[in-house]
């Protein structure tokens, strides 16, 4: 889509600089010497030359030296006396010399435990294997290998000698495949909706995002011929405000059509608003879905949503999350006495 001023710029694209500059007289130039003092000096996108007036007016004494340019400043600062210093350096260190400090070396002391003589001797006559099931009963495991362990515990408690059969074990993580994409074929649809195919009934065009925006307008374009489709999706097709006014004035036309999705697109409130118009003039849409769009539509679309709702009574099902509690309620309300007109209408009929 061609913005409106870009198409004024496009007899500019072939000019040349040169030769207009080259046309213009020494006042004009001056004349646009002073227009270009009110531009930004720190402009990025200005060459550097035209980021600022030219202010010498002092013509040059000869051509440019710069040998001799670089010889001048090096006898300059040759001949010109350093400053005198406020504190001469006399190379003293002052203050503290930083000596790290050191960390204490932590040293274990044995402690001597003093058993009673009873103890003592019952553990200096015990066996390896009475040493064993103690050490086991008071849960020092490390003093233990895994066989001895086994042995004394037994498998009545979920230990075997090679593992422990009780033991929680991980669940094995099942991939998620991703969902596999449309096979719809876009352009043998478009034409079978041309061609008003009897079998053709749905159209799923949902999460194809590479549909071109002219294409989508002649889907819109061919529904509004078409008297078998009953079911159109396009959902997270990428959909704008211009897709909308086309499928708002097939809603228009079309007197067929049953249930639209359009859900996940970059519609914005001017595109839902041009939906719900056409909508107050359909009287066989029984489902249309609208949710989840790029930005929110606002409380003054939702309004409009609510009054459609209540004027148009053929709607069942209406797909939209809205953020204020009015229209919230009024459209709830509409959708319930929508359906409560078709069970009486299905009612009545099994009567008669």
């Amino acid at each position: 889509m061609t913005l409106p001023f870009r198409k004024d710029l496009d007899k500019y694209k072939d000019l040349d600089e040169d030769e207009l500059l080259g046309k213009l007289s020494e006042e004009e130039l001056k004349q646009l010497e002073t227009v270009l003092d009110d531009l930004d000096p720190e402009n990025a996108l200005l060459p550097a030359g035209f980021r600022q007036k030219d202010q010498t007016t002092k013509k040059a004494s000869s051509a440019f030296d710069r040998e001799g340019l670089l010889a001048y400043l090096e006898k300059e600062a040759l001949e010109q006396e350093d400053r005198e210093d406020f504190v001469p350096f006399t190379g003293e260190k002052k203050g503290k010399i930083f000596i790290p400090k050191q960390k204490p070396v932590q040293s274990f002391i044995e402690e001597k435990v003093s058993l009673d003589p009873e103890l003592e001797e019952a553990l200096t006559s015990a066996t390896d294997t009475e040493l064993c099931d103690l050490a086991a009963i008071l849960g020092m495991h490390n003093l233990i290998t895994n066989t001895q362990f086994c042995d004394i515990v037994g498998s009545s408690n979920g230990v075997s000698n090679e593992s422990f059969t009780d033991i929680v074990k991980g669940e094995r993580v099942i991939p998620f495949l991703d969902e596999p994409p449309n096979p719809t074929r876009v352009e043998e649809s478009l034409q079978r909706i041309k061609d008003n195919d009897s079998r053709l009934v749905e159209v799923n065009l949902n999460n194809i995002k590479n549909i071109p925006i002219p294409t989508l307008k002649e889907f819109a374009k061919a529904l509004e011929t078409n008297t078998h489709v009953k079911n159109f999706s396009l959902a997270a097709t990428r959909s704008n405000d211009p897709v909308a006014v086309a499928f708002a004035d097939m809603l228009r036309v079309n007197k067929k059509l049953k249930s639209l999705n359009i859900e996940s697109n970059f519609i914005t409130g001017v595109g839902i608003t041009a939906l719900i118009d056409a909508l107050k003039e359909n009287e066989t849409l029984t489902e249309f879905k609208i949710d989840n769009q790029r930005q929110q539509l606002g409380s003054a679309v939702e309004m409009e949503i609510a009054k459609m709702l209540e004027e148009n009574t053929n709607i069942l099902k209406f797909g939209y999350h809205f953020t204020q509690q009015g229209p919230r309620t009024r459209a709830a309300a509409a959708i319930t006495k929508n359906n409560d007109l078709v069970r009486k209408r299905r009612v009545e009929g099994d009567y008669q």
